[in-house]
């Protein structure tokens, strides 16, 4: 009967080397292969560590979300009363305002005060909107300031006097009126 040494002679140098040194681990670790208890752990603080920081990471994306989506919205809302602004006829109606409810519940308030300019038809609008939610809630103000071409409320009579003064700058640069 052979020997089991004798037939690890037979094999080549390298793989006699190798499974003497897989031998010897096996010896070290008392025949059985496996983790410790200190390395199983510390993979687990590394596995709590990290998720923790991904799930930080994922709150802040969706805090991100939710804080644009209520920006979004509320950009909306004060082109809503822009609209509202222009659809008026009349001047002091325009500049009363009034208040408008939106689909999602909030109550617009809004105000302008309407300046006409040196130029025909122009007007410098300042639009100041109250926008609250419910009467417990802080109201947000807002104020846009915008130029305003040719609404429905200018006046005819405004026309003539701002071309009328507007061709007299224009004749007094010429040198044809003093």
């Amino acid at each position: 009967m052979k020997n089991a040494a004798s037939d690890d002679y037979a094999l080549p140098l390298e793989v006699r080397l190798r499974g003497a040194s897989a031998r010897q681990a096996r010896l070290r670790h008392g025949g059985r292969c496996g983790f410790t208890l200190l390395e199983v752990l510390i993979a687990l603080v590394i596995f709590v560590l990290a998720a923790v920081v991904l799930g930080g990471a994922y709150l802040n994306v969706l805090i991100s979300y939710q804080i644009a989506a209520r920006g979004n919205g509320a950009a909306q809302d004060i082109a809503f009363v822009r609209q509202q602004l222009m659809t008026q006829t009349d001047l002091q109606t325009a500049e009363n305002g009034g208040e408008i409810t939106t689909a999602d519940g909030h109550s617009i308030k809004w105000t302008a005060t309407i300046e006409p300019t040196n130029t025909t038809d122009l007007f410098t609008v300042v639009l100041t909107t109250i926008a609250s939610t419910t009467a417990l809630d802080q109201a947000q103000t807002a104020t846009q300031t915008f130029m305003l071409l040719r609404p429905t409320w200018s006046q005819a009579a405004d026309h003539t006097a701002l071309r009328q003064a507007a061709t007299a700058r224009i004749l007094k640069m010429q040198g044809k009126q003093q």
